[in-house]
Order: structure tokens, then C-alpha cells, then sequence
């Protein structure tokens, strides 16, 4: 079994996060220039097994698309030129930023640590493969 892989996109930034082999277990990844980003999968899919990516798709309140939205479909549209036999899916990501944010003071990180952003799109995309894994049991 392969692991599975989530994506938060980001104009500068791209959080990621994988699971275990047995995809019980999300933890974050790497933050990565999310002009690297293609390039960083395709050396990750070569070493790991991963059976499917799930990319965070950035929703308003009432559904409509944000600022964010366009660039997310213009990377899914790469994503599946380059990688045709990968399945790729949407998950909603709405308010995973807050959700991050939060999880970080609960656990103790220090303010410097929170203003680090990378660190809140890695825990951003552990988010949302967490809340894709549970929509799924």
C-alpha cells in the first residue's frame, strides 16, 4: 500500500504532508518554493510509493472561488499532465490556515516558530489529509 500525499498551495509556498505506508498516520512533509513543487513530487513519487495526492481546494464561505482558487486548477492541470496515472483530488480546505494557526499554540510552539509560515502550510496540509482520511472512514 502506498502512502498518500496532500498539497496546500500557495502563490510563494507549498505546504505537504504524507501518510504512513499504511495511511493511518498524517504528519507533515516539507515546505517547498511552489515553483519546485513539480519538480520536488517527481523525485518524492520516485523514491515513495504514493497510491493518490489530495490538493486543498480554497473555497469562500459560500462556496465561491477565492483569490486562490485559479491558481490551484492551473496546478492541477499541470500536475495532471505531468503525472497522468497519479490520481489527484480535490478536498475542501476552508479555514485549515485558522485550524493550523490554532494547532501550533496548543501544542506549545513558540510565536517565532508560528510566524514561520512554512510551518503553518506543512500543518495546513496535514489538515487537510487528516479531514480527507476521516471523510473516508
Amino acid at each position: 500500500m502506498g502512502r498518500l500525499l496532500a498539497i496546500d498551495f500557495g502563490l510563494k509556498r507549498t505546504g505537504l504532508a504524507v501518510t504512513d505506508s499504511l495511511q493511518i498516520i498524517a504528519t507533515g512533509l516539507e515546505t517547498v518554493p511552489t515553483h519546485t513543487l513539480l519538480d520536488y513530487l517527481q523525485a518524492y513519487f520516485a523514491k515513495e510509493a504514493v497510491d493518490q495526492v489530495i490538493i486543498g481546494m480554497p473555497k469562500n464561505l459560500d462556496s465561491s472561488d477565492t483569490d486562490s482558487t485559479h491558481g490551484v486548477r492551473v496546478l492541477i492541470k499541470h500536475f495532471k499532465k505531468k503525472f497522468p496515472a497519479m490520481p489527484i483530488v480535490e478536498h475542501d480546505e476552508r479555514f485549515t490556515s485558522q485550524m493550523a494557526m490554532q494547532a501550533m499554540i496548543s501544542g506549545g510552539m513558540s510565536k517565532k516558530d508560528r510566524r514561520e509560515k512554512g510551518n503553518v502550510d506543512r500543518v495546513s496540509a496535514t489538515i487537510i489529509l487528516q479531514s480527507y482520511m476521516e471523510s473516508q472512514a
